[in-house]
């Protein structure tokens, strides 16, 4: 299969991680990076355009790249031009990526009711002066976007908003095949990427949704046509699902499937990296919280013994709890399929008349920017 590419980069196999808000920062994508090969593109939390240029403290820490990671690829989030071209240019200027990602795919209200994420592509305008000022203050730097379908299936964007990033110079296309609407609910509409990747043949398009598995990945190429995949929730507590991937792509035999032992390795490794990384044991293990429940779907694990590692606030603390388990257990079938969030068809918060012109941009500007990284 042929490669991905992004530019001056070439991805292969053709997979990337999505940007997932307190997920994908330096420790996970390592873990990742790892089980891969160090093959795949691996994208950082979203971060803000105004807190980059502002320079926050949290943000600055975010963008943070490991010095094995080539190429780094920042996704940034943004309504107003000016500011989406201040933070491109001094990524540039400061030489802090090698690849730049415009998030407007989210669907979280606190990012919808500003305009911003999968509610943007509906101002046509807007969106397209957006990409104007990013792809002209990158240079060399590759500049790609996410999407979703549109707002609603009422108010759908997609095949406009790909057709504006060819004419605006953006290199790749990623579309997840969801509305804005649906949240993470139902099932992805694998269609519309095969459609997007007729309307915009020009440049690569990027198929996300539903891909569970390595064997999910290869079927959402084969039907939709598409140049690659992004792979978001399936990973939750499955780093190795990249070392999987690159087997199906290069058409090895497939990886075993973990065993609970190496799982909870895993595991312990994913909390110590978090606590490098924020500079505390405690924090880090208290962060890595989160991921107990995805890491241990499916095994015979009491509900107890779930609470007590859920909130484990030492290294020595998580990986005692994780001994008293039966660690011979193999990978149960329980553990394959949907991860992470699942809510559909929740009620779209836009601003005030929003939907009533989509060419009508007025009063969407600086104010607008959010002013804290990761979602």
């Amino acid at each position: 299969m042929s490669s991905l590419q992004i530019g001056p980069h070439s991805v292969q196999p053709p997979v990337v991680l999505a940007p997932m808000a307190g997920i994908t920062n330096a420790p996970f994508r390592t873990l990742c990076r790892e089980f891969s090969g160090g093959k795949g593109l691996f994208v950082s939390e979203m971060i803000t355009t105004r807190a980059l240029v502002e320079r926050n403290e949290k943000t600055m820490q975010l963008i943070h790249f490991d010095a094995s990671e080539r190429p780094r690829s920042i996704q940034l989030y943004g309504v107003d031009p000016a500011t989406v071209g201040k933070a491109v240019r001094m990524i540039v200027e400061e030489d802090l990526a090698d690849h730049i990602d415009l998030n407007f795919g989210c669907p979280v209200p606190k990012v919808t009711r500003k305009g911003g994420g999968s509610a943007l592509p509906y101002k046509r305008p807007l969106l397209r002066a957006i990409l104007r000022e990013a792809v002209s203050g990158a240079g060399p730097l590759p500049v790609t976007i996410k999407m979703r379908k549109g707002i609603d299936d009422d108010h759908l964007t997609y095949l406009d908003a790909g057709r504006i990033a060819v004419e605006e110079g953006v290199t790749a296309v990623a579309l997840h095949g969801r509305t804005t609407a649906q949240h993470y609910g139902g099932t992805a509409d694998w269609d519309a990427i095969a459609r997007l990747k007729e309307h915009v043949p020009e440049i690569p398009v990027l198929g996300n949704g539903d891909i569970w598995s390595a064997d999910d990945a290869v079927r959402m190429m084969r039907e939709t046509g598409c140049d690659g995949v992004v792979v978001g929730r399936g990973c939750l507590g499955r780093p190795w699902l990249f070392g999987d991937l690159v087997a199906a792509f290069e058409g090895g035999g497939a990886p075993a499937a973990p065993t609970l032992r190496e799982v909870a390795a895993v595991m312990v490794r994913h909390a110590t990296l978090l606590g490098e990384w924020l500079g505390d044991e405690a924090r880090g293990v208290i962060d890595f919280r989160k991921h107990v429940a995805w890491y241990l779907k499916g095994f015979a694990v009491g509900s107890e013994m779930r609470k007590r590692l859920a909130i484990s606030s030492s290294l020595a603390e998580l990986a005692e709890g994780l001994h008293a388990l039966d660690l011979d257990q193999s990978w149960p079938a329980g553990a394959d399929g949907p991860r992470g969030r699942t809510s559909g068809n929740n009620r779209v918060v836009l601003p005030d008349g929003w939907l009533r012109d989509p060419y009508d941009c007025a009063g969407v500007g600086e104010d607008a920017e959010l002013d804290t990284s990761g979602g």
